[in-house]
């Protein structure tokens, strides 16, 4: 196992709950800056994906100059793959859980992990919309349960938000912000209200655009241009959205939906009967582009 590199926050080993896409992203950045890190997936085989996914991404970065073969393989050697999340969790400093949306399957977590921790470890939750609050009220240490929401793909987006709540204590949100730092990403500090910042920004924009296409304004690649080359960003909505996995949009718009405003954050048709149809975006190689060997080819307009 490769060393770990001290911090001045004490923070050496990193657990991630969860080896889908964000969680196998968050652990490739903690081991690449040099954290000991502790991957949980129940199921071997997600493991295993995931650890060739972060393969193939550092050997990508290898080929770009990017990452060196040294740095490659120092960060798949501080990568443990672990199927027992009691075993994941324990003697870490700070547990990130990355599963799916679902608000009771994150507090049957969050209980859990607050029984079989030391008293010092920090639970963290990299959920996009979810209370912080609601996560921290399952377990006997809300002071020390934090959002870290990172973005997709985790090894390039330089955002993180580091949400807390009433009880967070400003100590541990000293420390989070301090880790983040040292993965090179760059922190804002947001309240735990619904969406937080970045998801109502997000999803409005992107419920816009799929209402745009539903009406034949655009086709998809259009309405992406339009805001890649007159507002600067780097992806378009549309395709951020196949990115990010229509199903996980439709459960953010549906909770914000509930949370905030029925009409504002109102799902189009098209989102749900893409859903409906399976065509949840790159994952399964259809959403509002075809994805063919991870790049996008346009779709005209219904």
């Amino acid at each position: 196992m490769s060393a770990t590199v001290p911090r001045p926050h004490g923070f050496e080993t990193v657990a991630v709950i969860g080896a889908g896409t964000m969680g196998r992203g968050i652990a490739q950045v903690a081991a690449q800056a040099g954290y000991a890190v502790r991957l949980y997936d129940a199921d071997d085989a997600a493991l295993a994906r995931a650890f060739d996914a972060i393969d193939a991404t550092l050997a990508k970065g290898v080929k770009l100059g990017k990452v060196t073969a040294n740095e490659k393989g120092a960060a798949l050697e501080r990568i443990e793959r672990v199927t027992d999340v009691v075993a994941a969790a324990e003697r870490a400093e700070i547990v990130i859980e990355a599963i799916p949306e679902d608000l009771d399957a994150k507090r049957d977590i969050f209980g859990l992990l607050d029984r079989r921790c030391g008293e010092e470890t920090v639970l963290a939750s990299n959920t996009s919309s979810l209370s912080i609050g609601a996560l921290a009220s399952a377990t006997g240490r809300p002071e020390r349960v934090i959002g870290i929401h990172f973005f997709n793909p985790v090894h390039i987006m330089r955002l993180v938000e580091v949400v807390v709540t009433p009880e967070t204590d400003p100590g541990v949100r000293e420390q989070v912000v301090n880790v983040v730092r040292s993965l090179g990403k760059e922190p804002i500090v947001v309240r735990d209200v619904p969406g937080f910042a970045s998801s109502r920004l997000g999803i409005v924009l992107g419920l816009e655009a799929m209402r745009m296409f539903e009406d034949g304004v655009a086709s998809a690649r259009d309405i992406d241009a339009a805001m890649e080359l007159g507002y600067n960003h780097p992806m378009g909505p549309l395709k951020l959205t196949d990115l990010v996995g229509l199903d996980v949009r439709l459960a953010i718009a549906e909770h914000l939906a509930r949370t905030i405003d029925e009409q504002r954050f109102a799902v189009p048709a098209i989102l749900r009967e893409l859903v409906a149809a399976g065509k949840l975006g790159r994952k399964t190689g259809e959403g509002f582009y075809v994805w063919k060997d991870g790049e996008p080819i346009p779709k005209e307009a219904p």
